[in-house]
């Protein structure tokens, strides 16, 4: 195959096929959500269990970013990129032919690690490629424009593919695409890594800090069912918090830690992967929720339901398209602040939903100004999180917010969901009619997530400032880096 000359064209090009892979892993995250009842009905899952099938993605996904990272910079960032991309499109193959609760969930977890191997290394090399500055502000913008967009399109995606061809077809979607991503990735990306590294993986970490997470979202879902002053739950939180405790023991003694925490005396990085945590936590509640009060109490098709996220996704596209110039004049902190701002704005108007509304009165507009918030939020994040890094360890920090944002998204799906299906179960047995019953326990949802929103706003304004290098001028002379050889 003829590899592609160092140009400037070529590494735009390389962008798009970045960020193309990107929008595959992030579009997974929310593909499910409409699905979600027909997965329900064909695989019998019980409605404690259905969250699994989007929390086992995000657990692996989060829990080995990091140790994804690592690899992408000790090993070669296009040959773990492409090691992540195949792994990806072989599980996603397994749970299109799920036959059964175990087989999807387990799939899914196979999906998020190979998501967790291909996310940083693409961003890594985003960030290796185009110069600190505008030059970088505008890469950044495209790839939060796609990424960004990616949870929205999820949702129209798999209504449409749900609805003419069946939900397996979520899943199959991503083969094909995998391998056009694989067979030009060699033409458009050259090799790099960290040189004069040892090649040292903290593989004990990985497993704790997954081990953690995961034992700490199942405890939150099993609380439904056995309370929260159980003795089971809180063993659960106990043996939770003593892993995450582990954790950071071993990353403080490991001779290669797989974060060096080091990495987190910056505020801004620290803050800004803080805030994702918070942003996402909200954002990922609010996929889940909305596609089942648009499809269990609106009563719209799978498909119906898709096509009703398409201004959604086109805002936040256009939004984060902007944003790159937007970041530039005014800096990172601003941008990021409104863009959380706007988010918890939209969804405590959510938390307004009606059993007896409707998409035009309950959805529409709300969604607009959460797409706008969203849009603003993905790039200036992402910004805020990579800026000042050195490049041997780019894929550390792009390992790092891609974490924050899957943490989140895991854990705060997990209280939410909790939280509304508490209070589902409580109206339930008051004798509450079901669609009013659930429509309280998605606007319980919908405001808690607004209040973590809110939070991620104020740690942004207080805490997230950039390096001056990161708004540069337009006209600035930035050192351009090759991608192809």
């Amino acid at each position: 195959m003829t590899r592609a000359t160092n140009t400037s064209d070529r590494r735009w090009l390389a962008l798009v096929l970045l960020a193309g892979a990107q929008f595959l892993v992030v579009l997974d995250a929310t593909v499910t959500n409409v699905a979600l009842p027909y997965i329900q009905r064909d695989l019998d899952f019980s409605a404690a269990n259905l969250q699994w099938v989007v929390n086992a993605y995000a657990l692996t996904f989060g829990g080995f970013l990091m140790l994804g990272g690592r690899a992408a910079d000790l090993l070669g960032r296009r040959a773990v990129f492409m090691t992540g991309i195949s792994l990806f499109a072989a599980a996603s193959l397994a749970a299109g032919f799920a036959q059964s609760e175990a087989m999807l969930i387990a799939a899914r977890a196979v999906q998020g690690l190979g998501a967790a191997i291909v996310s940083p290394a693409a961003l890594s090399i985003v960030t290796t490629t185009f110069a600190e500055g505008s030059e970088r502000n505008r890469a950044l913008g495209v790839w939060g424009a796609v990424a960004g967009a990616g949870g929205a399109v999820g949702s129209l995606l798999g209504g449409v593919l749900t609805d003419a061809l069946g939900w397996e077809w979520v899943f199959f979607i991503n083969v094909p695409i995998a391998a056009a991503i694989l067979f030009f990735t060699p033409v458009l990306v050259a090799e790099s890594r960290a040189e004069g590294e040892r090649r040292s993986y903290d593989v004990a970490g990985a497993v704790t800090i997954t081990a953690g997470l995961a034992l700490l979202i199942f405890t939150l879902v099993n609380t439904t069912e056995h309370g929260w002053g159980a003795t089971r739950t809180l063993l659960g939180f106990a043996g939770a918090a003593l892993l995450l405790v582990a954790f950071v023991v071993r990353e403080t003694t490991a001779r290669d830690p797989i974060i060096r925490l080091g990495i987190l005396r910056s505020a801004t990085r620290a803050g800004a992967n803080v805030t994702a945590i918070l942003g996402v936590a909200a954002l990922f509640g609010m996929f889940f929720f909305l596609s089942l009060y648009m499809q269990d109490v609106l009563g719209a098709s799978a498909m119906r339901t898709g096509f009703q996220y398409l201004p959604l996704a086109v805002t936040i596209f256009l939004t984060a398209g902007l944003t790159s110039s937007l970041v530039t004049k005014v800096g990172v902190r601003p941008v990021l602040t409104l863009g959380l701002v706007l988010a918890a704005i939209g969804l405590a108007w959510f938390s307004r939903v009606s059993a007896d509304g409707s998409y035009l009165a309950d959805v529409l507009f709300p969604s607009i100004v959460v797409a706008v918030g969203l849009g603003m939020f993905f790039v200036s994040g992402t910004l805020a999180a990579t800026a000042g890094v050195a490049p041997h360890e780019a894929g550390l920090a792009s390992g790092l917010i891609n974490t924050s944002q899957q943490v989140g998204g895991a854990v705060g799906l997990a209280v939410l969901a909790t939280l509304a299906t508490d209070r589902t179960a409580s109206l339930l047995a008051d004798g509450t009619a079901p669609p009013v019953a659930a429509t309280e326990g998605f606007q319980l949802a919908f405001l808690v997530g607004a209040g973590f929103a809110l939070a991620g706003a104020i740690l942004a304004a207080l805490f997230v400032r950039p390096p001056k290098a990161q708004v540069a001028p337009e006209g600035e002379a930035e050192r351009p880096v090759a991608v192809a050889a």
